[in-house]
């Protein structure tokens, strides 16, 4: 016996004018039917499909002519390139692109009609679709008609892994009720729901998943877990992150998880200069001085990002990290962090205060960028100043109450019955000049 006979095929080829200026202006049939499913034209569809697609599972041959930006070179300022015209084919079906576009009606048509719901020639299914553009009703039509809820796509992710907005939230709801594995892990990255949840931080979805049993601690390949992934995140506004961290914790995250170069969650948290959460990390008890594979320490990765993340205040980290006993960077490198930080005199300045004294040589007027220092020519007139100088005595004083505090002065400082002014300048706080 022969083999059955595949899934009917139709080629489109599809124009900027076809979608946008005149989208049903083209006569043939496959053209139709495919406007038809993107626009939600139920009655269009309806006709079409009795007069020329009974078989509601052909799959669309979709060719189109993009206009790229090919980058070629960096150039002083943004990138050099030119636009060319890419040619790009998709295969997708009825049903996929009825999900894509949230139109319900389409959708129930075509399942009625015997389409696959787990047809995926393209390589994401009707499903992964539907969650993609958090369409609720699309996700919940299509589970009710068999859908598998743990479909990979060919990019190893299962529909759960594509609920990545707050609208999604419900979707997910459905997935899980509908038997979604809450642990299954993508194929590429292993990582599972609760990682995306943490990398798009998703309070709610996190929430969900770990009210059906998500692995709090499940290592993705890289050895990441939830907590590991959230750290290394940019600030969000509000309290976002830290509701989220809070939430892992609670759940018992592993403060200290190292991925896969030996980084914690403190680690990265200080990388993306997030004060939040390393106030939060260091108050649980994560390790102020853990080392990477690298040998780098938290203040290390506060360090060697700030320069790139002035517009977050990742002094805040570097004052965190220093009044919960980090310790200081090597004397003779400070020119270096000098280097890499003048942008950031904030940080210049809470390092250079936490060491009692420290040479100030005239030679490192060179590591400091000439706009730089007329930017902040305030803080650097006064830091120069000190060269083959001692500082002052108020200054000294301050030295010794942090000596005797030791990795305490977060704690003991704040209850000194002394006016709040001077318990911020004991705890480093930055004033714009140093004496």
């Amino acid at each position: 016996m022969g083999e059955l006979p595949g899934p009917v095929r139709e080629k489109l080829q599809i124009s900027p004018k076809l979608d946008s200026e005149h989208p049903l202006t083209a006569r043939a049939p496959s053209t139709k039917y495919y406007m038809a499913l993107i626009t939600g034209d139920l009655r269009s569809l309806e006709v079409l499909t009795d007069r020329y697609y009974q078989d509601v599972n052909l799959i669309f041959e979709i060719s189109k002519d993009e206009l790229e930006w090919q980058v070629k070179s960096k150039a002083s300022y943004g990138l050099s390139g030119l636009w060319s015209l890419e040619y790009k084919q998709e295969l997708s079906t009825p049903l996929c692109l009825a999900a894509r576009h949230g139109h319900t009606a389409c959708l129930r048509h075509l399942l009625h009609r015997r389409a696959d719901p787990n047809l995926a020639p393209g390589g994401r299914g009707p499903l992964h679709e539907a969650c993609l553009g958090g369409h609720v009703d699309c996700v919940e039509l299509l589970l009710e008609h068999k859908a598998d809820p743990n479909l990979l796509s060919d990019e190893g992710l299962a529909p759960l892994h594509l609920c990545t907005t707050q609208d999604s939230l419900r979707c997910a709801k459905l997935l899980l009720r509908h038997g979604a594995t809450v642990n299954l892990p993508s194929e590429d990255d292993g990582e599972t729901a609760l990682h995306v949840a943490a990398r798009h931080r998703l309070f709610d979805h996190a929430r969900l998943y770990l009210r059906h049993g998500a692995q709090v601690d499940a290592r993705s390949v890289r050895e990441e877990t939830a907590l590991s992934v959230l750290c290394g995140q940019a600030s969000c506004p509000g309290e976002g992150c830290l509701q989220l961290c809070r939430l892992l914790a609670a759940h018992g995250a592993d403060i200290e998880a190292r991925d896969e170069t030996r980084r914690s969650p403190l680690h990265k948290a200080c990388g993306a200069a997030n004060a939040s959460l390393v106030r939060f990390l260091l108050q649980r008890g994560a390790d102020v001085n853990a080392l990477d594979y690298g040998g780098i320490s938290p203040l290390g990765c506060a360090l060697q990002s700030a320069a790139f993340k002035r517009e977050l205040r990742p002094h805040l980290a570097v004052k965190l990290l220093l009044n919960h006993g980090s310790q200081k960077i090597w004397p003779p490198a400070f020119v270096k962090v000098l280097k890499s930080c003048a942008a950031v005199p904030e940080i210049i300045e809470v390092l250079f205060n936490s060491y009692s004294q420290i040479p100030v040589s005239e030679k490192w007027v060179e590591a400091v960028p000439e706009e730089v220092f007329q930017q902040h020519q305030l803080f650097y007139e006064s830091f120069f100043r000190l060269a083959g100088t001692v500082r002052c005595l108020q200054h000294l004083c301050r030295s010794a109450i942090r000596k005797k505090f030791g990795r305490k002065c977060h704690h003991l400082i704040p209850l000194l019955p002394v006016p709040k002014p001077l318990q911020d300048y004991l705890l480093l706080d930055p004033e714009g000049v140093v004496l």
